[in-house]
C-alpha cells in the first residue's frame, strides 16, 4: 500500500491511480475509477467507476462521485461514465452521478465536468448534466438530469435546475433561484420562478471585460427581454449586432439551438 494512501482505504484493484494521488481514511474507489496525478481523495469518499477523474482535483470527505443515476432505466451493466477534468475542487456530500443512455448520441452515456470548478457542500450534479469551466455552485445547488451550464457560471445556493435547461457562459443565479427555461450568455437570473434581471455586469468586469464589450451585451439584452418583441422579430435583429460583437453572436447562437423557453417569471 502506497505511503500517500490511508491503510483503512479500499481500493479495487481495477482502480488506476497516479502514484501521487493521495487516499484519506475509510474512501472507498471502485473499479473502473481513473485518477490523475497529484489529486487528493479526502475521507469518506466514495467514488465509482466507470470514471475519469483528472489532475491536482480534490473531493472531500463524505462526497459521491460517479454512481449510477437515480434515473429508473439506468443499470450497471449501460456502458455510462462520468468525467471530471483537472483542478476540481468537490466539497462535502456532493452527489454526481454516471450518464444514461437516453442521449447517447450526443452525450455519449456521460456526465461531465470540466475544469477549475468549484462545487460547494451538498449539491447534487444529475445524469446526463454538462458543466463547462471555471463555475461556482454554492452550497445545494441541485441539477436535475440533461442540464447544460456554460463557462464562467456561477449558481446561488440552493438553485434549482429543471431537467434539460441551459444556462449560457458567464451566467449567474441568484440564491434560491427555481429554473424552468434557459438562461442566454451573459444574462442574472432570479426568483422561483426565475426571472431575468439584468446582465452580470460585474462578473463581467472582473473578467476583463471592457466597457465597449460590455455596452452590445445590454443592449442584446434589452432587446430580448424588454423589447416586448416576440422571438422570430428578436433573433433578426440580433443578426447585426451579433456581426459586429463576438458576445452577442454567442447569445444569438444560444438562442437559435434553443430547445427549452427562456427562463421567466
Amino acid at each position: 500500500m502506497s505511503a500517500l494512501i490511508h491503510p483503512t482505504a479500499i481500493i479495487d484493484p481495477k482502480a488506476e491511480l497516479h502514484s501521487s494521488v493521495q487516499v484519506g481514511p475509510y474512501s472507498i474507489i471502485g473499479a473502473g475509477v481513473v485518477i490523475g496525478e497529484d489529486s487528493w481523495i479526502g475521507p469518506h469518499v466514495v467514488l465509482s467507476g466507470p470514471l475519469t477523474i483528472g489532475k491536482r482535483n480534490k473531493v472531500y470527505q463524505f462526497a459521491s462521485v460517479g454512481e449510477l443515476s437515480q434515473d429508473k432505466t439506468a443499470t450497471l451493466e449501460q456502458p455510462t461514465s462520468t468525467v471530471i477534468g483537472d483542478d476540481n475542487i468537490i466539497r462535502e456530500y456532493v452527489s454526481i452521478q454516471r450518464g444514461t443512455m437516453k442521449e447517447w448520441e450526443t452525450k455519449r452515456g456521460e456526465t461531465r465536468i470540466g475544469d477549475r470548478n468549484l462545487i460547494m457542500n451538498y449539491c447534487h450534479i444529475a445524469h446526463d448534466c454538462l458543466v463547462g469551466n471555471d463555475t461556482i455552485f454554492a452550497n445545494n445547488a441541485s441539477l436535475a438530469g440533461h442540464v447544460e451550464i456554460g463557462d464562467h457560471v456561477i449558481l446561488g445556493g440552493y438553485t434549482l435546475i429543471y431537467q434539460f435547461c441551459r444556462i449560457g457562459a458567464h451566467g449567474f443565479t441568484a440564491y434560491a433561484s427555481g429554473l424552468s427555461g434557459d438562461v442566454p450568455p451573459f444574462v442574472m437570473v432570479q426568483g422561483t420562478p426565475a426571472d431575468a434581471r439584468a446582465i452580470n455586469k460585474e462578473g463581467l468586469k472582473r473578467r476583463g471585460f471592457t466597457p465597449d464589450e460590455i455596452e452590445p451585451i445590454e443592449e442584446a439584452f434589452k432587446l430580448i427581454y424588454r423589447s416586448g418583441k416576440v422571438m422570430a422579430e428578436v433573433k433578426a435583429e440580433l443578426e447585426p449586432m451579433a456581426a459586429a460583437s463576438a458576445h452577442v453572436k454567442l447569445m444569438l447562437d444560444f438562442l437559435l439551438s434553443a430547445k427549452r423557453p427562456l427562463a421567466r417569471g
